[in-house]
């Protein structure tokens, strides 16, 4: 069992911090300013991670849940601005998602794997294996509507020590995949150059999937949408999105479709037809983002920080 410690604060409750010498979200279509006034302004959470990703919103305990992957650790964001530590001592938590049980899940890069954390604390192995060889270092993770569990396994936790465990792939691909808790049934639905974001769009009919292999030389930079067919597979992906600079390391969809993806400059934002519509910049390399309840705020990890900004409503 890993459990939340009552007594490890971080920080006490209070207001968050303004960003100072940071630009103003930037709009290249009037549709991005009604959704992100140009008042709107960065403000910082907390400052004292050292690798933040993997941002979620988790109803079961009303707080924003994110990993410090290289600190170790599961943080968590109070609405009264206090931050605890969630989880303590982790193999290397990074992508987080809630499943349809209210569940946090979670991907392992130093045991290769998804793992459970239950509103009451109960922590264990969700899926580990693929053909009967451990996954590479599970990365991002997105729950369904059918409650099915996507995810990408790339290899950068088999490559960086601060962020996993030395190794070989077992497998010799990097792919997504969709595991299905009622069943136990796991697929391996696509391979990428390295596979790390993931979202669905609002129908459910489109996944998107970033190829951010541009890291370790290769000239992934991309956002890929893959048309789901009817009987559960993927037809032939599409180009939805380039990001300049930088990769789209982790992004989310909202309500009207449109992709919100980190980058080495901020939070890009796409209309469902992959037009840019604008730019909320951060001082630090944004690693993801994920929305609050009702898509009012949005969060942003990047480095040692989290952020959020305030949004319009609609």
């Amino acid at each position: 069992m890993i459990a939340e410690a009552a007594s490890n604060l971080l920080r006490r409750p209070g207001p968050p911090e303004p960003v100072p010498h940071v630009d103003p979200p930037r709009a290249s279509d009037p549709r991005f300013s009604a959704a992100v006034p140009h008042q709107a302004r960065l403000v910082a959470l907390y400052d004292q991670a050292t690798f933040s990703e993997g941002p979620t919103w988790w109803p079961a305990r009303d707080i924003l849940v994110w990993s410090d992957i290289e600190g170790r650790r599961v943080l968590g964001w109070h609405p009264d601005g206090c931050v605890r530590v969630v989880i303590d001592a982790t193999p290397f938590i990074n992508g987080n998602t809630v499943d349809r049980d209210g569940n946090l899940i979670h991907c392992e890069h130093g045991n290769r794997r998804l793992s459970r954390t239950t509103p009451d604390g109960q922590y264990g192995p969700v899926v580990e294996t693929y053909v009967g060889r451990r996954f590479n270092a599970p990365n991002d993770v997105v729950c369904a509507a059918d409650g099915a569990l996507w995810f990408t396994d790339p290899a950068y936790g088999l490559r960086q020590p601060k962020q996993g465990v030395l190794g070989e792939s077992d497998l010799g691909h990097h792919s997504v995949y969709r595991f299905d808790p009622a069943d136990g049934s796991l697929r391996r639905m696509a391979d990428l150059g390295q596979p790390n974001g993931l979202a669905f769009a609002p129908d459910g009919r489109t996944l998107y999937v970033s190829d951010t292999s541009r890291t370790e030389g290769g000239d992934g930079h991309t956002i890929y949408a893959y048309p789901l067919r009817d009987d559960g597979g993927l037809d032939a992906r599409r180009v939805f999105a380039e990001i300049e600079p930088g990769v789209p390391d982790g992004f989310r969809v909202d309500h009207r479709g449109w992709v919100w993806t980190s980058s080495e400059a901020g939070v890009q934002v796409f209309s469902a037809e992959g037009h840019r519509l604008g730019l909320i910049p951060t001082p630090q390399l944004c690693s993801n983002c994920c929305f609050g309840p009702g898509e009012r705020r949005l969060f942003i990890t990047a480095t040692t920080h989290l952020y959020a900004i305030d949004l319009a409503d609609g």
